[in-house]
This record gives C-alpha cells, sequence and structure tokens, in this order.
C-alpha cells in the first residue's frame, strides 16, 4: 500500500459539518480559479463535499437556512 493510500478521518461537530457543507457548495458553484490554484485539489474538495451531503439530513430540512444561520452563530467566536 503506498503512502497516496492510506485513510485519514476528519470529525465534524454538525454544526461545523453543516456550516463547511454550505460554504463548499458554494465554492464549487463560482469560478474559483482564482481561489484553486492548483486542479489537483478539487479532487478531495469534492470528496469532502459529497461525504458531507450524504451525511447530513438537514440539507433538505425545510427549515435549512434557519439551522445553517443557527450553526453559524454558535461557530463564530465571541467578539
Amino acid at each position: 500500500m503506498g503512502m497516496g493510500d492510506s485513510q485519514i478521518t476528519i470529525e465534524l461537530t454538525a454544526d461545523e459539518a453543516l456550516v463547511l457543507s454550505h460554504w463548499l457548495e458554494k465554492l464549487q458553484m463560482t469560478d474559483l480559479s482564482r481561489v484553486v490554484d492548483d486542479p489537483a485539489v478539487w479532487a478531495p474538495i469534492h470528496r469532502i463535499a459529497g461525504t458531507l451531503d450524504k451525511a447530513l439530513p438537514e440539507l433538505f430540512a425545510p427549515d435549512y437556512d434557519r439551522r445553517l444561520e443557527a450553526a453559524r452563530q454558535r461557530l463564530r467566536p465571541e467578539d
């Protein structure tokens, strides 16, 4: 098994997953050649986004926007 085959597991809270999923979706829908300067980076971005989509039933909740905003508020550092 080569170095590139070993697996890495990342654990996120539900709030982190929701906020990251939304951001990754925006990232994928924008022209981000400015931000993503190496096409190799898209492979892990798509994989993370796909995994989050499968793991987050909230994405299809009718009150998704409210849940997303609540998660953002909880994650923002206190001023």
